[in-house]
């Protein structure tokens, strides 16, 4: 099967790109290509030995007339194989040069062929017309040029012949007007000869406009597939390799591989997955385990037929939902506009006439418990109302790298002069020094809230919660990094694990359930992977993953 899609796998680099015109002149050879005068020199060579053949006394096929001589049409037909064979040697030694080589064989075969009419009997042979085969050669080969020059040439030698045998050997006067009549069919073929070069030179500036046109597109079309984020991966009926772009050898964690190559051998859970979505159609799993990551994959096949090639677009499942993600917060974003409308403006102006309320002197202790339930409920509205803001005004993720061992102190310091704790309340350990690549506004963020959830929700009998911040490096090369939020507390159940991270989810009167809920979209738009994970006997941990 052929497939519309070629290309090199993989692509290194982009090839230089020119988007229109003709090939450069240095690229192109000149006309006519050395190829083409060896063919002619060939064709030549096959007249010649036929004519020799025909005319040669000593051979079965030898065509004679009554007013011939035999001793120059013999002496000629060798003489003319000869220097056609020495031409045909210097077409392919290319020596001389091309515009030497065309006219000397045109003159060549027109002073042969006009011995040979004579020798074969004059202009009633017939042979004259072999001259209007070499005018017509010479006017293509020399793309137009000399070609009138042949035919006169040609018409000379003809009218010259025909003098000759008036003169000595007493030709009819008729005889002329037939030499009249050849000359005039070798200047037409000259024309014509003219004309046909024009026509064929304009077909080959348009083919080779064409065949640049042409690599040029397919070009762009390898550079634009190699540029993609989203991986292409094109395979054959026989599920070998057609094309695979560079997303797509870095989500499958492919090394450099060759057309042809079989799929399964170079990803095979793509190939197994292929093949069950070929047998069940219907499947709604597009999901396969890439190289160190979820992959989303989708497919079309190039056919009509099963059996036919298929074109598998291949993305990172996290990069569908960080586009989700986007999606969702300029949503909330404008929603988060009318909130801030309809319900902090007269959410103010009720704070406000409580406050006022309170300075009243003539107020019961049940009328101040009443206006103070109505401050204490319109701050956490209004707080309820800033989280979501906050969450909605912030700025795309800003990555830059991080030396977590500089970075972090600096964050603890913080967070304990906010706070007012204590050393022993809030503890750092850096396991292995590790860099990261984030938004240093999102990660202080992130950690902030889920420190200040500890501090909220995780007391413990006997005293509050203690807080332990570690970072390390995972896996052999140190190529993954954690950072986890660690606490002495009584931890979270199971059902409850379930829902923390749902936004207005809270086990407090006073919370408004946005802080994990701001932590994990802050972590998932910079590539975080942040996860609850209990710890036993009792505490909590929360985990963040950054991308290696």
């Amino acid at each position: 099967m052929e497939l519309a899609v070629e290309g090199n796998i993989p692509i290194t680099g982009p090839a230089p790109l020119r988007l229109r015109g003709t090939a450069p002149r240095g690229e192109r050879e000149s006309y006519p290509s050395w190829r083409a005068l060896q063919a002619v020199a060939v064709g030549r060579a096959v007249l010649a030995t036929g004519l020799a053949a025909i005319l040669m006394p000593a051979s079965p096929l030898h065509w004679t007339s009554a007013k011939g001589d035999p001793l120059l049409t013999a002496i000629t037909a060798t003489v003319y194989v000869l220097f056609v064979m020495i031409g045909l040697a210097a077409a392919y030694v290319r020596w001389p040069a091309k515009d030497q080589q065309i006219p000397l064989a045109v003159f060549a075969d027109i002073v042969a062929f006009t011995l040979l009419m004579h020798g074969g009997g004059g202009i009633e042979s017939g042979l004259g017309l072999l001259l209007a085969i070499a005018v017509a050669t010479g006017a293509v080969l020399m793309e137009g040029r000399l070609s009138l020059l042949f035919a006169a040439f040609a018409s000379l030698s003809v009218m010259t012949q025909q003098t000759y045998v008036s003169l000595y050997l007493g030709s009819p006067p008729s005889s002329f007007t037939q030499a009249g009549l050849l000359g005039i069919t070798f200047f037409a073929v000259a024309i014509l000869g003219h004309v046909l070069y024009r026509r064929i030179q304009e077909a080959e500036l348009v083919a080779a406009r064409r065949k640049v046109d042409i690599a040029d597109l397919s070009k762009l079309n390898d550079f634009i597939i190699q540029s993609m984020s989203t991986g292409v991966v094109v395979v054959d009926g026989d599920r070998n390799l057609r094309l695979l772009n560079t997303a797509a050898r870095q989500l499958l964690g492919a090394p450099k591989v060759e057309p042809g190559q079989s799929l399964n051998k170079i990803a095979p859970l793509l190939a197994r997955w292929l093949a069950e979505q070929i047998a069940l159609p219907y499947r709604r799993d597009n999901t396969i385990s890439g190289h160190d990551a979820t992959l989303e994959v989708t497919l079309h096949l190039l056919g009509d037929y099963r059996e036919s090639g298929a074109l598998m677009y291949v993305r990172d499942a996290q990069d569908a939902i960080r586009e989700a993600q986007e999606i969702k917060l300029a949503s909330l974003g404008r929603l988060t506009a009318s909130i801030a409308h309809n319900i902090r403006n007269p959410l103010s102006a009720v704070g406000h006439a409580a406050q006022l309320l309170t300075e009243s002197t003539v107020l019961s202790d049940g009328d101040r418990r009443l206006i103070e339930i109505i401050r204490r409920n319109t701050g956490r509205i209004d707080e309820t109302v800033e989280s979501i803001l906050q969450l909605s005004r912030r700025e795309r993720a800003s990555p830059e790298p991080i030396d977590l061992a500089g970075w972090l102190p600096g964050f603890c310091g913080d967070l304990r002069e906010a706070h007012d704790l204590p050393p022993d309340r809030l503890q750092l350990e850096i396991v292995s020094s590790a860099e990261v690549r984030t938004d240093p506004r999102h990660l202080h963020q992130v950690l902030a809230n889920l420190c200040e959830n500890v501090l909220k929700h995780a007391g413990r009998p006997g005293g509050p919660a203690h807080i332990q911040l570690r970072a390390q490096g995972t896996g052999a090369t140190q190529e993954r990094v954690l950072i986890e939020v660690l606490d002495d507390g009584v931890g979270i159940d199971g059902e409850t694990a379930q829902e923390i991270f749902a936004p207005f989810f809270t086990t407090s009167r006073s919370g408004t359930g946005l802080g994990l809920y701001i932590a994990r979209e802050l972590s998932e738009s910079n590539g975080i992977h942040l996860e609850y994970i209990p710890r036993q006997p009792h505490g909590s941990c929360f985990r963040l993953t950054f991308p290696s």
